[in-house]
């Protein structure tokens, strides 16, 4: 088993190594990573058995191992949105170093508690899956927002509104321009001033969807979230940035993703 994880980490760093050549030793060092694991699935039970695995063996273990702030999120749907809609569970790992990403399988595999309390999600059968596929996004925080932060929320966690917002670039230069777009352009800073909550702005750089940037916000609930919004959209500022004629064309598709905390999560 062992030298399977050795494998696969290796091949790991290995296909991270066009991404770090192509960045700074500084900017590694003073911006987080970040990892989102979406799990699919296609049962309640499956459900049922990754949620124990998650609550009880992985994030205990990634504590265990001083990442202390996991974010565990599932979809705001309605009834009847849930009765065909597909089961995911969202995973989001902070980490500080390149080192943190790469080493994880392997300190985890080095953890007999974790193994003891994982069993059932670790050596399911094959016919008996505890997930339908998992889909990985790897990410670096932007230069404006280097650390990432905890919500300041009073709400219970099931009627809280985590909002992941995905934009796409037409290109990789336009893509770049929305990047800037938020650090020079300050749009981060706008988010700040009128209190989204903002846990994390990130490029994604490695994702089934690429050129992309991500970011994640956070409100008390679904009205909290629809006036901020509104207010967002009625600022000074934001309508001055946003007609800037450099500006322009650089979101080729918006993905946005409503999401609630899992009773066990951190964040």
């Amino acid at each position: 088993m062992m030298k399977q994880l050795n494998l696969k980490t290796f091949i790991y760093g290995l296909m991270l190594l066009p991404f770090l050549s192509s960045l700074s030793s500084s900017a590694q060092k003073t911006r987080d990573l970040y990892q989102i694991k979406i799990y699919h699935l296609k049962s309640v039970d499956q459900e049922k058995q990754l949620d124990a695995y998650l609550k009880n063996a992985y994030l205990p273990a990634l504590h265990r191992i001083k990442f202390n702030k996991i974010g565990v999120f599932k979809p705001v749907i309605s009834e009847e949105q849930a009765v065909n809609a597909e089961r995911l569970v969202y995973v989001f790992i902070p980490f500080k170093s390149w080192s943190d990403v790469v080493n994880l399988e392997q300190k985890l595999a080095k953890d007999q508690r974790y193994i003891t309390d994982g069993n059932e999600y670790l050596n399911a059968a094959y016919n008996n899956a505890p997930f339908d596929r998992i889909e990985s996004i790897l990410l670096m925080a932007f230069e404006g927002a280097p650390r990432f932060d905890l919500p300041q929320l009073k709400s219970p966690a099931k009627e809280r509104v985590y909002e992941l917002r995905s934009y796409e670039g037409p290109t990789e230069k336009y893509y770049e321009n929305k990047v800037s777009m938020f650090n020079k352009g300050d749009e981060i800073g706008l988010f700040k001033r009128l209190g989204f909550n903002a846990i994390f702005y990130a490029e994604v750089i490695s994702g089934a969807r690429m050129p992309n940037l991500m970011y994640l916000t956070a409100f008390e609930n679904k009205a909290d979230r629809e006036s901020h919004w509104k207010t967002f959209s009625a600022d000074a500022y934001w309508k001055k940035l946003s007609a800037m004629p450099e500006y322009q064309h650089n979101v080729s598709r918006n993905d946005t993703k409503f999401l609630y905390p899992a009773d066990y999560s951190d964040i």
